[in-house]
């Protein structure tokens, strides 16, 4: 048996530390978010061309600055109506909308409007999209262990729920007949994009740990 292994989760948003948390609560690790720790650790640049460059990148950086594991994630939604977009810039998306200093809350109602706005008179059959989720973990000087997950589904004509997080109010899915805001935590996480790649690196982490 491996001796318990503090994990960092390096993202500042609460929503995606709850969920990778949870999956990994029964693991034995010391799952924590960057708000758990007493450190300014200035945010890296995301400059790659996709999730997975993105998600490693920011492991690499996190471990870095805190001498901890840090397991990041870089996710975001593909919409193929508008060529992959908003892809990597999913979190900052509608940018020019907001002000500098916008919450999160601010922040995820102006990406929702633009995604709207750009899809205007977009058919269903051609608001397909899919939810996408790389995650790394880094530590000891390297990258460590790597996971990835998606979910298909098509983006709704207005926001629906309250649950979730970003785009999770516009994200239909057509098999249940609702969108990811509509389900309650548990349920989200057993099938969306973040859950099934925490669930994958759950599943191999042992391995990594030395178990």
């Amino acid at each position: 048996m491996f001796a318990c292994r503090r994990i960092v989760i390096a993202s500042g948003n609460p929503g995606k530390v709850r969920e990778i948390a949870d999956v990994l609560a029964g693991l034995g690790v010391d799952a924590v978010g960057l708000c758990d720790l007493d450190l300014d650790v200035a945010e890296p640049d995301e400059t790659g061309e996709t999730f997975g460059e993105n998600a490693r990148d920011k492991a690499r950086h996190y471990a870095r600055a805190t001498g901890q594991w840090c397991l990041a994630d870089d996710s975001g939604l593909v919409v193929d109506a508008l060529d992959g977009r908003p892809g990597v810039h999913s979190a900052r998306y509608a940018d020019e909308r907001t002000a500098g200093e916008a919450g999160r809350d601010v922040i995820d109602a102006a990406n929702n409007a633009k995604l709207l706005d750009e899809l205007a008179g977009v058919p269903d059959e051609r608001r397909t999209a899919r939810f996408v989720c790389d995650l790394a973990l880094a530590g000891d000087g390297k990258i460590l262990l790597e996971a990835q997950g998606t979910v298909e589904g098509r983006i709704g004509h207005a926001p629906r729920g309250v649950n979730g997080f970003g785009y999770d109010p516009l994200f239909v899915l057509p098999h249940r007949g609702c969108t990811t805001a509509e389900l309650p935590p548990e349920e989200k996480n057993a099938i969306s994009h973040r859950g099934q790649a925490v669930r994958t690196f759950a599943a191999r982490l042992p391995r990594v740990l030395g178990g």
